[in-house]
């Protein structure tokens, strides 16, 4: 009888208790902990932890869960349960800069990413080759002032056709609607041309350049209605010089977001992000 992979995830008050009521019921399943991180946060005194296990068939997430709700009710935790055993997928969209795109296709290539690309979505037509080398569906949507509530709908509609589990802004220069963010919230990762909150906005590479800045990043985290406001999930940054033109800060500006958002999204298709208000708890390996 083969194992199962499951990932655990939960937050509740801190108080003695916790891992062992968790761990107790995994081992009365004849469970194995194949990972397991933790994170108490004293400003507020809550608890963090995500756990990797696995379970011997037949196991599911409703057998796990009702296993696992007595532990649940008596600390109140607020819980997730995901079945590693079906790979995510996830829909990419896109404008002219195709970059963090090539990068996400060439990492889920090579195996270190396990996720599908359902769709390619794209205002512009710049793409649909790649998709079509790819196998991948190419929707070219062009987005206007009086279409871009049409547009949003059909992307909402994209998502439960493809049954995606995450939409990938890959320098996508669209802003997404207020509504739209609310609605895909948690769901929707953008990559951020820019160590945030410093230099929003366009040409930010420029910005930096005038500014005479020694190091610019990038910055991938979760869409929500506050423009490039929403938690943080992964950030980096590399030195620059006052030799380097503005040209060598895009180019080294784009490796810098193609490696960030790769690494967010593996985060969130391993259910390694937990979002607490406006910013994340992240178990990485």
């Amino acid at each position: 009888m083969s194992d199962r992979l499951f990932v655990f995830t939960l937050s509740c008050e801190d108080r003695p208790g916790i891992v062992a009521a968790v761990t107790t019921e995994l081992a009365d399943l004849g469970a194995n902990i194949a990972e397991s991180n933790q994170f108490w946060d004293q400003a507020t005194n809550r608890f963090f932890m995500r756990i990797a296990i696995l379970v011997p068939e037949p196991a599911t997430v409703d057998s796990l869960q009702r296993a696992l709700a007595p532990a649940i009710s008596r600390f109140d935790m607020k819980t997730s349960l995901y079945d590693m055993s079906r790979r995510p997928r996830m829909i990419v969209m896109v404008s002219k800069f195709d970059h963090a795109l090539l990068h996400l296709l060439y990492q889920i290539r090579v195996g270190w990413l396990d996720a599908e690309v359902v769709a390619i979505v794209s205002n512009h037509e710049d793409s649909a080759r790649t998709a079509e080398n790819e196998g991948i569906p190419f929707h070219h949507w062009p987005v206007n002032k009086d279409n871009k509530a049409e547009q949003e709908e059909r992307l909402l509609k994209l998502v439960h056709e493809t049954d995606a589990d995450l939409v990938v802004l890959a320098r996508y220069m669209q802003v997404l609607s207020d509504n739209m963010s609310k609605r895909l919230f948690g769901k929707v990762i953008n990559i951020h041309h820019s160590f945030l909150p410093s230099f929003k906005g366009a040409r930010p590479y420029h910005q930096a350049h005038q500014r005479g800045v020694k190091m610019i990043g990038a910055t991938a985290h979760y869409v929500t209605a506050d423009l490039d406001e929403g938690p943080i999930i992964e950030q980096d940054a590399e030195r620059v010089s006052h030799s380097m033109s503005a040209q060598d800060f895009v180019a080294r500006g784009r490796d810098i977001e193609s490696r960030v958002l790769a690494r967010a999204v593996k985060y969130h298709m391993e259910n390694r992000v937990i979002i607490v208000g406006n910013k994340t708890i992240v178990f990485t390996q």
